[in-house]
């Protein structure tokens, strides 16, 4: 096996995104944009997306990290609004756009098309994720995006079989459709409510760092291999056991949490990057097998198509939105007040991505009978490439200025900052309870020193947070918490240089460096973290 293409693979769109940062376009747009442009380079290979790679290898953990870093309380309150998204607007889009297709291409059968409908319904979750932590949009917004991305391609992939089953002449049903969608959505929840409760307590029992980290990689693997084997949604199941550890994360150790969340990060960041990179890849592949169509046709269809994917979510979006709170009370009253802008931009941020590409590559190439091929495969992987791109391109591209224009308010720092410095004083007031209980106990006796050490990181901890709302330093333009933060980074720093000239000398061995290196690691990913 030939390992340099994906390693050129990797480290080109690595590269990339990290170069996308120094710039005003958002990553997932500039990799696509490289691998377009790559993929017609002599003597580049041919990166082929492979669905049983993609689906149980690649969405896996980037659902988990998308669920893991979203709030769980966040997602419960918009439930109605992701519901609708997740499931009522996929099917939604799979009949209009599937329709679509069978009006506008000529001999193009109605499960054909239902087939490419379902394909290109669900917006994707890392383009959908990488985009909004990018432009800035308000945290209503953003969470009601996150969790449509995080749910809806359960109900695309399970849709997608059942017209598939349709297409290829298997018999299938109104009434095993909706079976089989109930199966696959019911069976995912329970297989992540089975799962997480185990999977939490062996991270809180399992003491050793490197064992919980390699736990929490095979997390969203183990979810979506179970759930896949019993015929139920693994995304989901990822879904579901990733918000529940998210959310309980603060019971594992903190060694376990530093690494989990740097380890996380890079995954994310290669996989990310990596994927979008392939989209882009996939043109030469998609090209020659278009077949009959000229380019013209195709062309034609491939614009008719995007225009009915944009158009068909703003048609669902904004009687989603608004009609719930016409009919109810109830909903009236739980939920903020809508303005015609929240929807507008929910509606145009239906970035299409990987999810789709893979999943059009499943398409059969022939029906059962293995001598006919299956209906217009070659167009509907064409017009599955050329929706994603579209999406991607102009929506992504149009995106942050569409923000911009509709003047969103933004965060309230000063808000922010008083809420975090309240909730920082009532921490540190029941730690300094803690604490004199603690050493009214004879055998908690520590020398004067240490325990008003303790008292002292305690106050620095709890003045901190207020100290970013006083005046800057006005030579250095810096707050007094950022000044010592500077400091404290400089002492260790120094302190580090020296460990290093003694391990040089031999005064100390090298595992003895390492473990006073640790030490200051950890010190200065404390004083980072406040920083953030």
């Amino acid at each position: 096996m030939d390992v340099m293409p994906l390693l050129l693979l990797v480290a080109g769109s690595a590269a990339i995104a990290a170069a996308a940062r120094r710039t005003p376009v958002p990553a997932p747009l500039l990799l696509v944009a490289a691998g377009l442009a790559v993929s017609y380079v002599p003597g580049v290979p041919d990166y082929t997306l492979d669905p049983h790679i993609v689906l149980p290898l690649i969405l896996p953990p980037l659902l988990h990290t998308a669920a893991s870093d979203s709030s769980y309380l966040d997602l419960r309150a918009q439930l109605r609004p992701v519901a609708m998204l997740s499931v009522g607007y996929v099917l939604f889009a799979t009949f209009v756009v599937g329709w679509a297709l069978y009006v506008i291409v000529p001999d193009m059968p109605l499960t054909a098309a239902l087939v490419f409908g379902a394909v290109v319904a669900p917006p994707d979750a890392v383009a959908a994720t990488a985009v909004a932590r990018r432009v800035g949009l308000p945290s209503r917004i953003t969470t009601i995006l996150q969790g449509e991305s995080l749910l809806n391609d359960a109900t695309a992939i399970t849709a997608y079989r059942v017209a598939l089953a349709a297409a290829v002449g298997e018999g299938a049903t109104w009434a095993g459709g909706i079976a089989e969608f109930l199966l696959a959505a019911v069976g995912g929840v329970v297989v992540g409510l089975l799962l997480m409760a185990p999977i939490h307590w062996l991270r809180t029992h399992v003491k050793e760092a490197l064992l919980q980290n390699t736990l929490s990689l095979l997390t969203p693997f183990v979810a979506y291999a179970v759930a896949e084997q019993v015929h139920a949604s693994g995304v989901l199941a990822v879904v579901v056991v990733a918000l529940y550890l998210g959310h309980r994360a603060w019971e594992v150790d903190f060694a376990t949490r530093l690494q989990e969340d740097a380890v996380w990060k890079m995954v994310a960041f290669v996989l990310e990057s990596a994927v979008f990179a392939l989209i882009g890849l996939q043109l030469p592949i998609v090209l020659r097998g278009l077949g009959e169509y000229e380019g013209t046709e195709a062309a034609w269809y491939a614009v008719a198509i995007f225009l009915v994917v944009v158009a068909a979510r703003f048609v669902w979006v904004y009687p989603s939105a608004f009609l719930p709170r016409l009919l109810s009370a109830r909903i009236r009253e739980r939920e903020e007040k809508l303005t015609w802008k929240g929807p507008f931009v929910i509606g145009w941020a239906g970035m299409r991505g990987v999810v789709s590409l893979a999943i059009a590559f499943s398409i059969p190439l022939t029906l059962p009978d293995g001598d006919e091929p299956f209906p217009q495969r070659n167009l509907i992987l064409f017009l599955t490439f050329t929706t994603v791109i579209g999406t991607l391109v102009v929506q992504g591209l149009t995106l942050p200025p569409l923000i911009r224009l509709l003047k969103f308010p933004g965060r309230d720092v000063q808000a922010e900052t008083l809420a975090e410095a309240n909730a920082q004083a009532q921490a540190s007031r029941a730690a300094e309870r803690r604490l004199d209980e603690l050493l009214s106990d004879e055998r908690n006796a520590l020398p004067g020193p240490l325990a008003e050490r303790l008292r002292t990181v305690l106050e620095r901890r709890r003045n901190a947070v207020w100290e970013r709302l006083g005046q800057a330093n006005p030579i250095t333009g810096e707050s007094v918490d950022d000044t010592y933060r500077r400091l404290s980074r400089e002492m260790i720093s120094a302190e580090r240089e020296v460990f290093v000239k003694l391990r040089d000398g031999r005064y100390i061995d090298d595992e003895m460096l390492r473990t006073l290196l640790r030490r200051l690691d950890l010190e200065e990913a404390a004083a980072f973290r406040e920083a953030a």
